[in-house]
């Protein structure tokens, strides 16, 4: 059994995680102090949650090692990059979810916790008055370009020993199972939902934050991300950010049946996507009952579809329309354009018969018939 998780409150309406240590029932203070930095520097509830189960990881190996923390500081160079290079190989084995026969983590996931473990060691070394380093971190020089062409510098510290990252690109999810999870909802909430994420591009957090009154321009067909830290459902716009997404005009005849057909519940509060069932309903859906949702909706088509496949769908159904990457990335919320390329899924095929099609239109561009 793991001696540390990963526990959370609920203070008016806001959300707080914490690390406690199992059979005492003890919060673990360093830990749960990062966390909260991590919630005053405006991070969103799910990306804190994350960390939090990255630092709890962490702690349950250094326990099953039997060292503690300090240890790690006071460790020479060459200890230190065994320390956490075991680390990766621990969580590749699976063994911090407490059963190896669990699908293992990718590459990815596995260097991604140990990065979270190095924000949370440089954050209780500044804790400290003499400001403690790890001997691991070296420093590195990134010069980097943004759209406009701009020269940015960067330093940032690097860890030579993370896992071979494969490119691992999320899965997306074509039309037509769309159209038959459409077919299979019980009622027009769920439709529209689905429909909505697949129309808007929009994180789940941001469109149960969605308000029917402030939030949805019903003249020009638009919805708008707000970020708001006082949700009731908890739901959150990642990044602090503000944008829009235009549905379709059969989208919004939907969007338009569903608020009709269940304005006495949905008038009662300030939410558009509700639970409309239930010892809850009338009550903003959390991202649990839309887990839960698909999670019927896969049962009954063998279909498998989450809110990022469907972000994912939006991206490649808008680069097979033509759409130039800088506007599906500003339409994803994407700080980075290398983040939306992990997004389409360019299949080897797609290459093939656009080489054809540009030898087609240029096949004298080298004179050749001139050669024989």
């Amino acid at each position: 059994m793991a001696r540390y998780i990963v526990d959370s409150q609920i203070d008016n309406h806001e959300k707080y995680y914490f690390i406690r240590e199992q059979e005492s029932q003890d919060i673990v203070l360093l830990p749960s102090k990062y966390l909260m930095h991590k919630k005053r520097s405006k991070l969103s509830p799910n990306t804190i949650r994350r960390s939090a189960g990255a630092i709890s990881y962490y702690l349950n190996y250094i326990d099953e090692t039997g060292i503690q923390l300090d240890d790690v500081w006071e460790m020479p160079y060459d200890k230190q990059q065994e320390h956490f290079t075991d680390y990766l190989i621990w969580l590749q084995a699976g063994l911090h979810s407490g059963d190896s026969y669990k699908k293992k983590p990718y590459n990815e996931t596995c260097n991604a916790y140990l990065k979270e473990v190095f924000r949370f060691y440089r954050f209780s070394g500044q804790q400290d008055e003499s400001i403690k380093q790890l001997k691991v971190l070296s420093d590195m020089r990134i010069i980097v370009h943004n759209s406009v062409g701009v020269k940015r510098t960067l330093y940032r510290n690097t860890f030579h020993g993370y896992l071979q990252e494969k490119g691992h690109i999320g899965k997306t999810i074509e039309q037509d199972k769309i159209v038959i999870l459409l077919k299979a909802c019980a009622n027009c909430r769920d439709q529209i939902l689905l429909l909505l994420l697949a129309e808007t591009g929009f994180r789940i957090g941001e469109l149960l934050g969605v308000r029917y009154a402030t939030d949805i321009d019903y003249e020009r067909h638009l919805l708008y991300v707000n970020f708001r830290e006082d949700n009731e459902n908890g739901a959150r716009a990642k990044n602090a950010e503000y944008r829009k997404a235009k549905i379709s005009d059969a989208t919004f005849e939907i969007l338009q049946f569903y608020i009709e057909e269940y304005k006495d519940l949905i008038f009662q509060q300030e939410y558009l996507i509700i639970n409309i069932s239930g010892d809850y309903a009338g009550k903003p859906m959390q991202d649990s009952g839309v887990y839960a949702l698909m999670e019927r909706l896969q049962k009954k088509t063998g279909i498998k579809v989450t809110p990022h496949m469907l972000r994912h769908y939006f991206a490649n159904a808008r680069r097979k329309a033509g759409w130039k990457l800088e506007l599906i990335s500003q339409a994803l919320g994407h700080r980075n354009i290398e983040t939306t390329m992990r997004y389409l899924n360019i299949s080897d095929q797609e290459l093939i018969d656009v080489s054809d099609e540009f030898y087609r239109k240029h096949q004298s561009i080298y004179e050749i018939d001139k050669l024989l």
